[in-house]
């Protein structure tokens, strides 16, 4: 293939028709062809040299030429792409270092390999200029719905035409049931895009739970205009899911909206989403009344919050225990997700025993620390009292309210509190110190004797190692694992110890220690406050 005059036109026709086929700029194209070209000269004139190749956007006529750079006289590396300024004065009149030299060189003559990677450059950088104006396309298309077709199957993956481009539907982010057909129209949320060095970059979802909320923002004007807002979804894909609303106009009720007349919209929706049944919850800002609504068709007798944990207990009737835990758990799991947080659900018996249990466990503590008989602790237990740090330090007064207490007794109480407390931090104190416990962590301001042994067990024994410490592994938390929350035990959570406690004690452990500046500590806090405002 040979760049003579009767061929200049066709390679302007062919940049045009490729252009116009993969929908780029015709620029892109010809770009494309001078590198291929270039690099073709390489491989007949030399590896080495700086070949460039220009072809002229109006006649075709492709011009080859060889540059060389002018350099300082010990910087060439290269002598087929550099030259000296001494050398450079044969063809410059006051040649300076980076002039270049640019002298044309005669055409080449492609031959059957030098054509064909002329041709994959080509094709490479097409390929290239498709994927970047696919993604500039639809990357703010992201968390829509987009309509396509589908074109094969790959491994399970779903290949789909979205027009300009293609997208991938993996085979975990389709409903379980579904099976599709090349030529067969398809809905999906895009979820995804991203540039990949190879393959689609649009990402497809059946599964994701922000499918369905535009879905019913497709079906459902109210939604669209923002009179009513999807607060919360959760869904298990081709079984069942909730969705919680909320209307901003009174006079609108947000669950019959989003069910229309005899249901048209919310079938709509379900046919979609191959029968998947869908439970529209009225969205409350207190949680309780939320979750109430969201383990319907169940009914809820009492809810405990609690909120440090991000926990909640749910105490249903015997007989409605099946139906709020649903079959396979399904119905709690989801209204779990609804919320964020993690459900516990007891019956009435259950926690009627668990009360009790709790009831006899304090009565006994008391009987046993403070010398009380059964009557007397059980009044305690009964007026709040949970351990003997409240009977120790409480308002004298909170004591005399309880009928029966006169001041003495109330005296006498807080002063048997006090000497069991300071034997029991006696003891832990010993204990740590025989498991070799330093005096750096001994003196440590914000932890109990208790607190100190407890860490001791666990070999935390410096102030060192407790500055090493995260605070989740002090106070406890939850993680996530496979969608399902799992509980961390903290060293110090069985006294009641917070996140934010222990990420402060750590801290002030820390500054003690000089490992962390306070100054820039505080200018840290302030940039992030700042950032938060913005």
């Amino acid at each position: 293939m040979a760049i003579t005059s009767a061929n200049q036109l066709e390679l302007l026709q062919t940049a045009e028709a490729v252009a116009r086929e993969k929908m780029i700029d015709p620029v892109l194209v010809i770009e494309a062809m001078e590198e291929s070209l270039a690099r073709a000269a390489k491989s007949r004139y030399g590896s080495e040299m700086d070949i460039r190749v220009k072809i002229d956007r109006k006649t075709g006529r492709a011009n080859f030429t060889r540059v060389r750079t002018v350099v300082e006289d010990d910087a060439v590396e290269n002598y087929q792409a550099q030259v000296t300024v001494q050398q450079a004065k044969q063809y410059l009149a006051d040649p300076k270092v980076g002039d270049e030299i640019v002298d044309e060189v005669p055409p080449v003559d492609l031959g059957r390999i030098a054509a064909q990677s002329a041709k994959q450059v080509i094709l490479q950088k097409v390929r290239e200029a498709e994927r970047d104006r696919q993604y500039e396309e639809f990357k703010d298309r992201k968390g829509t719905i987009i309509n396509g077709v589908v074109k094969r199957e790959e491994y399970g993956n779903i290949i789909v035409d979205i027009g300009r481009g293609e997208a991938i539907l993996r085979r975990n982010e389709k409903i379980g049931r579904e099976s599709y057909r090349p030529n067969d129209r398809i809905r999906c949320y895009i979820k995804d895009v991203r540039r990949e060095p190879r393959g689609p970059q649009v990402f497809l979802s059946r599964t994701d739970p922000q499918f369905m909320a535009e879905l019913f923002k497709m079906e459902v004007p109210e939604i669209y205009d923002g009179i009513i807002e999807i607060k919360a979804v959760a869904r298990d894909p081709g079984s069942r899911a909730k969705i919680g609303v909320i209307s901003y106009d009174s006079s609108i009720d947000p669950v019959g909206a989003c069910v229309g007349m005899r249901g048209s919209r919310v079938q709509a929706v379900v046919n979609e989403l191959q029968g998947e049944k869908i439970d529209i919850i009225p969205w409350n800002e207190d949680q309780a009344t939320f979750l109430v609504n969201a383990l319907q068709p169940a009914e809820v007798a009492k809810v405990v919050i609690d909120e440090e944990a991000g926990k909640i207990e749910v105490v249903v009737p015997d007989e409605q225990l099946s139906l709020a835990i649903g079959r396979r758990g399904q119905n709690v799991r989801l209204a779990s997700q609804l919320t964020g947080l993690d459900i516990d659900i007891l019956t009435e018996e259950e926690e009627s025993r668990r009360r009790q249990a709790e009831f006899a466990e304090r009565t006994k503590l008391f009987m046993d620390s403070l010398d009380l008989d059964e009557f007397f602790a059980q009044l305690l237990v009964s007026e709040g009292f949970t351990n003997l740090e409240e009977v120790a330090y409480v308002d004298m007064d909170e004591l005399l309210s309880i009928e029966g207490v006169d001041e003495a007794t109330a005296a006498e109480l807080q002063a048997r509190a006090r000497d069991v407390i300071e034997e029991q931090n006696r003891k832990a104190l010993e204990n740590a110190r025989a498991l070799g416990v330093e005096d750096s962590l001994v003196d440590f301001e914000g932890l109990t004797p208790q607190m100190i042994e407890a860490l001791a067990q666990d070999g935390v024994k410096t102030l060192e190692d407790f500055a090493t410490c995260a605070d989740w592994e002090l106070a406890g938390g939850w993680t996530t694992v496979n969608g399902e929350r799992v509980k961390d035990e903290g060293l110090l959570e069985k006294f009641d110890m917070s996140l934010e406690e222990a990420q402060h004690l750590v801290m002030t452990a820390r500054i003690q220690l000089g490992w962390v500046d306070p100054a820039e500590l505080a200018a840290g806090d302030e940039a992030e406050d700042e950032e938060a405002e913005a």
